[in-house]
C-alpha cells in the first residue's frame, strides 16, 4: 500500500511562476505531488519548499580538481593536466559525487563521462555509476564521452613536441597521444552501456557525449548525429567554451561553426550544449530554430577563465537555457543553491534596464529547463501531478534577522545556502533528512575515496614531473598561434 507523506510548510514556491502558497500542506503519493492545500499556521519548524534543482551539465567528478594541483588556469591547460587523476572504484567515486550534488540541493544530474576510470569495461562502470545513483537517490543522464581529434592541443601538434626535451616528450606521447578508438567502435559503447543499464531502477537516460568540436571530426560528429536521429537517443556536447575554441572555430569553419552543425544534421531538440559563452546572437538564433538547449555554468566559466556567458542573447533568441554546476560550483563544493544565486546575480539586467534574467526565470532555469536534457518528464515546479522533487529550507535559518515580514524569495537570492537545506524528496523518496543524506555514508566513501586517490598518485609521478615544462609549451602554443 503507498503510504502517503504529508509536509507542512509556512511556504511553497508554486506553480510555474514559483508564487507564494502561504503556509500549506504538500501531500506526496506514488512519488507525484497529490495536492498542495492552505492550511492554518501552525507553531512547528518553518519551513520554505521549492522545486529540488537539476544540474544540467556535471562530469560526476568526486574530488576538488584544486586539491590535484589543477587550479586557477585556463580551460586548455587544466583538461590535460586532469591526467594525473588516478583510477579509483567507480562506484565510490560516483556516490561521494551524486551524494554531494544532492546535498547541494540537485535530485537530478547530468553526467557526461568524459573520464572513465577505466579498471572495468565501459558498460560495467557505468553500471556501477548508476547503481551509485540508485543508492544516493538521484536521477541521471549519462553521456558517453566521445572524441577522435586534437587530444592534447586544437591543431597540430608538431611544434609543441619539438619543444619539449625527451623525457616530456615520451610521456606525452603515452600518456596524451595515443592511437584513439574508431567511430564504430566508440558507437558501440553507448549501446553497450544502454543495455548494461536498461533494467536498473532509477532513471538513466544514456547519451552520446561528443565532447566537443574541436575533438570531434566531422565524420564522427555525423555518425552521432545519424544514429541519434535513429535511435531517438539525445546528445550531451560542449560547445564554444573559451576564446581559444571560439578562435580555433572560426579558423577550421569560416562560415560559422553552428552553421557547419547544422548542415551535417546535429543541431535538433535531442541536442544539449554545455557553456557558449562566445557564442553570437546569430549562432543562438540558429540553436533556437532547431530546438536545441544550453546549460550555462556560471562558477565553472569563471574559475577555467573563460568569461561569462551571454545568457540575456540566449533568453533574448529564444533559447532554453538551464543551469549546470560543471562540478566546478564556485567554492568547489556542489552548493546548487549559491550557484543559482551567481547564475542571477551575474545575469540579471544593469541598473532599471528591463530584465531578461528574472528570479522566476532564474528558477525555471535551475529546476525546469534542465530536465528534458536528462530525459526527464517535465517538472521543475511544485503543482498537483508533478513529479515529488522538492527541498525543504530552513525559514529561521533565512530569516536569521527576523526584523519585519520580508518575501522569503528575497531571501533565496541573496543568501540561500546548501546549509538551509533541511529535507530533500526525489520522486517522492526522502533522500536528506536534517541536513544528512540517508542512501550512503558519505563520510565513509570519502575517506575511503581520499586514500584511494592518495595511493594512486604515486603511479601518476612520470606526468607530475614533466608537467610544469608541458604545461609552459601549452601556453606558448594557445598565445602564438591563436
Amino acid at each position: 500500500m503507498n503510504e502517503k507523506i504529508r509536509v507542512h510548510v509556512e511556504q511553497a514556491l508554486t506553480g510555474e511562476d514559483y508564487s507564494l502558497s502561504g503556509p500549506a500542506e504538500i501531500v506526496i503519493s506514488a512519488g507525484r505531488i497529490e495536492s498542495i492545500t492552505p492550511v492554518d499556521a501552525h507553531d512547528g519548524q518553518r519551513l520554505l519548499a521549492m522545486p529540488a534543482l537539476t544540474d544540467a551539465h556535471n562530469h560526476g567528478r568526486a574530488l576538488s580538481t584544486t586539491s590535484l594541483g589543477c587550479g586557477g588556469k585556463p580551460l586548455e591547460s587544466w583538461l590535460p593536466q586532469l591526467a594525473v587523476t588516478p583510477s579509483v572504484d567507480a562506484y565510490e567515486s560516483a556516490a561521494v559525487s551524486f551524494t554531494q550534488s544532492l546535498l547541494g540541493g540537485a535530485t537530478s544530474v547530468m553526467v557526461h563521462l568524459t573520464r572513465p576510470m577505466g579498471l572495468l569495461p565501459i558498460a560495467e562502470e557505468a553500471r556501477q555509476i548508476a547503481q551509485a545513483a540508485q543508492d544516493v537517490g538521484v536521477s541521471i543522464g549519462f553521456a558517453v564521452a566521445m572524441r577522435d581529434r586534437n587530444p592534447l592541443v586544437y591543431g597540430d601538434h608538431t611544434a609543441l613536441l619539438e619543444s619539449l626535451g625527451e623525457e616530456a616528450r615520451a610521456v606525452v606521447e603515452q600518456t596524451w597521444l595515443r592511437a584513439m578508438p574508431s567511430i564504430a567502435e566508440q558507437l558501440g559503447w553507448v549501446e553497450s552501456v544502454a543495455e548494461a543499464v536498461a533494467d536498473m531502477p532509477n532513471h538513466v537516460d544514456v547519451q552520446f557525449g561528443p565532447t566537443g568540436v574541436q575533438w570531434c571530426s566531422d565524420e564522427l560528429l555525423s555518425a552521432i548525429a545519424d544514429a541519434s536521429a535513429r535511435s531517438g537517443r539525445r546528445i550531451h556536447m560542449h560547445l564554444l567554451e573559451t576564446s581559444a575554441q571560439r578562435q580555433w572555430a572560426d579558423k577550421t569553419f569560416p562560415d560559422g561553426i553552428v552553421g557547419h552543425l547544422a548542415s551535417i544534421g546535429l543541431l535538433s531538440e535531442r541536442l544539449t550544449l554545455a557553456h557558449c559563452v562566445w557564442a553570437n546572437t546569430q549562432e543562438f538564433e540558429i540553436l533556437s530554430a532547431r530546438g536545441c538547449r544550453i546549460a550555462v555554468n556560471a562558477s565553472s566559466n569563471l574559475h577555467l577563465h573563460s568569461g561569462i556567458a551571454p545568457v540575456a542573447q540566449m533568453l533574448e533568441s529564444g533559447v532554453d537555457v538551464a543551469m549546470g554546476l560543471d562540478g566546478c560550483a564556485l567554492d568547489e563544493d556542489d552548493d546548487g543553491l549559491r550557484e543559482l544565486r551567481l547564475f542571477h546575480l551575474l545575469n540579471h539586467a544593469r541598473g532599471y534596464a528591463e530584465e531578461a534574467m528574472t528570479p522566476v526565470r532564474a528558477l525555471r532555469a535551475a529546476c525546469a529547463t534542465g530536465r528534458a536534457g536528462l530525459g526527464l518528464e517535465p517538472g521543475g515546479v511544485l503543482a498537483p501531478g508533478m513529479p515529488a522533487d522538492l527541498l525543504l529550507l530552513d525559514l529561521n535559518a533565512l530569516d536569521r534577522d527576523a526584523l519585519m515580514e520580508v518575501d522569503p524569495r528575497d531571501y533565496l537570492f541573496s543568501r540561500a545556502t546548501k546549509a538551509h537545506i533541511v529535507d530533500i524528496y526525489s520522486v517522492g523518496r526522502l533522500v536528506v533528512r536534517d541536513g544528512v543524506a540517508l542512501g550512503v555514508d558519505l563520510k565513509d566513501l570519502q575517506d575511503e575515496l581520499r586514500a584511494s586517490v592518495r595511493a594512486g598518485l604515486a603511479s601518476k609521478r612520470p606526468i607530475l614531473s614533466i608537467w610544469p615544462e608541458l604545461e609552459k609549451s601549452i601556453a606558448a602554443f594557445y598565445k602564438g598561434c591563436c
